[in-house]
């Protein structure tokens, strides 16, 4: 799989502006359940041929419950836009599936953490198949009433 940001053909134009918004952004959320209760998790994603690949942290174990399920991902911009700017919330749903990326997709990941909550982090690695994108988009905001 060779690395771009780009959506692949036959996506709407709402879904190739979701995956430019989330080719900006570095992090997110993935959710799904785990014992039969849902959960958030955030990850480090990048976008790589229309899937999604992302970063977490091994010793949570949450990528364990995310594998071979069906899992919802989410990425914004809320409460952190400049004022006056839009804000958007991008969301995928589909399949995640455990991968061992290349070195082109390392790089695009960036340098990992030293630790996480005092402990050594121990990435892994996971893509999503976007079956179902959403974007939000909202108008920016208007002068004070």
């Amino acid at each position: 799989m060779s690395p771009s940001p780009s959506a692949p053909p036959g996506r709407t134009c709402a879904e190739q502006r979701a995956f430019a918004l989330l080719a900006g952004t570095d992090h997110g959320r993935v959710a799904t359940s785990m014992r039969a209760l849902p959960f958030l998790a955030a990850a480090r994603h990048i976008l790589v041929d229309g899937r999604l690949l992302l970063r977490m942290h091994r010793g949570y174990g949450y990528h364990r419950a995310c594998i071979g399920s069906v899992v919802a991902y989410g990425a914004d911009n809320l409460g952190t836009c400049e004022p006056g700017a839009a804000e958007w919330s991008v969301q995928l749903v589909g399949l995640c599936e455990a991968v061992l990326p290349g070195p082109a997709e390392l790089l695009l990941f960036g340098p990992a953490p030293r630790g996480v909550d005092g402990e050594p982090y121990d990435p892994v690695y996971l893509r999503i198949e976007p079956q179902f994108v959403t974007l939000h988009e909202s108008d920016p905001a208007g002068p004070a009433v």
